[in-house]
């Protein structure tokens, strides 16, 4: 079996220092920033999956961990990642009916993932992860039956850590994928009037998604509150609107 230290060793020996810097850059790493103290190996995400690609198949929870407390920005990545294949490999499916076992690992799997939140520390580490485990987990029956309760993203919507409520809404694209839109209206109400660009982007980002299903619940949302939420937020929302009805809402 894998362990953190051969994945870990296999990504040092990739990395990149040129490019390390640019990603140092991009990613707001400086004093004051939103990555401050972040470090980088100069890694592309897709050299990192395909390490995963290598690594899903043999490697345990708990060596997951390890590469989720590394300083290794990317190799936290990988950790995200190889939580992603397996919360995929715990889904139901038309080949592998669903049982009380996969429901358990499920459960166990977002669990892990909401308790090493600290870990999730920047934007990309969220957007590649928390929809495919949080949100494809809230989807699926518990070990009971009974659906999990979705109230974990509300707390997760109030909480004081920005990165926990950018998991809050951006794990509400698996229910926008089943054409579920009531999870994505409460938590983008809940952080409509948030003060950071990243909450802003997310947000209108899922708005967007959203409204690319069904443009009159998006619609409805920004006649509601189009007045008074950040521009940013916005021009997000509305990004794949006709160019006179963007108008018409920026007007707003």
């Amino acid at each position: 079996m894998l362990t953190a230290k051969d994945i870990e060793s296999t990504m040092l020996e990739m990395r990149d220092a040129e490019q390390a810097k640019i990603l140092c850059r991009f990613f707001k790493t400086g004093k004051g920033e939103y990555g401050e103290g972040d470090k980088f190996l100069g890694l592309k995400v897709p050299q990192t999956r395909m390490v995963v690609k290598e690594a899903k198949s043999d490697i345990d929870i708990s060596e997951i961990e390890k590469l989720l407390c590394s300083e290794w920005h990317e190799i936290r990545l990988c950790g995200l990642l190889l939580l992603v294949e397996m919360m995929k490999k715990a889904l139901p499916s038309k080949s592998r009916p669903d049982n009380r076992a996969m429901a358990l690992r499920r459960k166990e799997i977002a669990s892990f993932y909401l308790n090493h939140t600290q870990q999730i520390n920047n934007w990309d580490l969220v957007d590649l992860s928390c929809y495919l485990v949080v949100g494809n987990w809230l989807l699926c029956p518990s070990a009971d039956g009974t659906m999990p309760d979705r109230n974990v993203l509300d707390m997760l919507a109030r909480s004081s850590n920005l990165w926990e409520q950018r998991i809050a809404i951006v794990s509400t694209m698996a229910m926008i994928r089943e054409g579920q839109f009531g999870d994505t209206l409460r938590i983008a109400e809940t952080l409509l009037l948030h003060k950071h660009a990243l909450i802003h982007k997310a947000v209108g980002w899922m708005l967007r998604e959203m409204g690319k299903r069904d443009i009159e619940v998006l619609r409805s949302f920004l006649d509601k509150h189009s007045k008074v939420m950040p521009r940013t937020m916005l021009r997000y929302a509305i990004e794949k609107m006709d160019a006179e009805e963007r108008k018409l809402w920026m007007a707003r």
